[in-house]
């Protein structure tokens, strides 16, 4: 469900108001039927939604019916912890609390032991916010690294995918100067097999991988850093001769890497460090509309690699300063929801 005062609970409203959707999974929330309560009224109120919130204590007791939302009801948030519902809603003015960040733990925990226990197929996530989690005194830098803790996973990495654009991450979230650090060989050469483990997981049989140089223009054979010399190509290489398809050979000049992926040169993209993957994607995935003031897409879909359970999240904040009013974009979630069903079908296929 995401941080309980943030957009998770209604774009899970305005997802599940989806009747197809019903047609191609079983979706349970996890979270609180207090929050989920107050998004279904919000999302009714101001566009037209109709659903009802049935709380359900386990898996086996949900029904999948379009029309009622089952949510695993964990009971952190109650009723008084909720503003006031008037007839036209308004953010909420919370932002990041220990309360929230509470209870945005409690269900990424829950939800990774269900499908840890083989009680659900896979897991999507909703934005938490980082601050808050940290104030409940769970000291994670984000889902990535919770997700890779209690699965007991130690070679993971981020996947952003907007359509047929996809980037995986050497490193994610450190700071710039620990990043370039961390551009070693073997690290290079872990996220390259998974970036092909991944995408033959959504049905790409033999992924065309473009490996991102560092600095500008790769290096330029030394003169702008030596990365790409010493880490980079020693991994490229080493992928090659283990038949990974990588049509450059070479590191791929990071300014036009991303251009050619749109043009269908590469399935997906090795970044060496966080923003050198996230914006691109969301330049392509995020759409404003200036005149009318709000968000016309807020797309693309963060997946975690390499764990033992399948993963998928929206790839956006929690929106806290708007959070609540009932206009939040749901797209992203659906992308989420698509490509974990995507994964969990190539799962289910691949062990028959």
């Amino acid at each position: 469900m995401g941080d309980p005062f943030g957009n998770g609970p209604e774009i899970t409203v305005k997802a599940l108001a989806d009747r197809g959707l019903y047609d191609r999974c079983r979706p349970l929330v996890v979270g609180d039927a207090s929050s989920m309560k107050y998004a279904a009224k919000a999302a009714e109120i101001v566009s037209g939604i109709h659903l009802q919130i049935r709380p359900i204590h386990s898996v086996a007791e949900a029904q999948f019916q379009y029309g009622t939302i089952d949510v695993y009801d964990l009971e952190l948030i109650k009723v008084s912890d909720m503003p006031a519902l008037a007839a036209n809603p308004q953010p909420f003015g919370m932002g990041a609390t220990a309360l929230g960040g509470e209870a945005a733990f409690q269900y990424v925990v829950t939800v990774i032991q269900l499908a840890m226990n083989g009680q659900v197929d896979a897991t999507i996530t909703n934005a938490i916010s980082k601050e808050a989690i940290n104030l409940a005194g769970h000291h994670y830098s984000g889902h990535t690294e919770i997700y890779a803790d209690y699965t007991h996973t130690s070679k993971y990495t981020m996947m952003l995918a907007h359509e047929a654009l996809r980037v995986v991450h050497v490193s994610t979230h450190v700071s710039l100067r620990e990043a370039c650090d961390r551009v070693k060989k073997e690290r290079v050469l872990d996220v390259i097999r998974i970036a092909n483990e991944g995408c033959q997981a959504i049905g790409i049989p033999k992924p065309k991988i473009a490996v991102a140089g560092l600095n500008p223009h790769s290096g330029e054979n030394g003169m702008f850093g030596t990365e790409e010399m010493l880490e980079i190509q020693p991994a490229i290489d080493a992928a090659l001769a283990e038949g990974i398809l990588i049509p450059d050979k070479k590191p791929t000049p990071p300014d036009t890497v991303f251009s050619k992926a749109l043009g269908g040169w590469y399935d997906i993209v090795v970044a060496m460090y966080h923003d050198q993957g996230h914006i691109p994607l969301k330049v392509k995935g995020f759409v404003y509309n200036k005149s009318e003031g709000h968000w016309d897409a807020v797309a693309g879909v963060n997946i975690t690699l390499g764990l033992p359970i399948i993963r998928s999240s929206v790839d956006h904040g929690t929106g806290f300063g708007h959070a609540g009013n009932g206009h939040a974009n749901e797209l992203s979630l659906l992308n989420a929801i698509d490509y974990g069903i995507r994964m969990a079908n190539a799962r289910h296929m691949g062990n028959k």
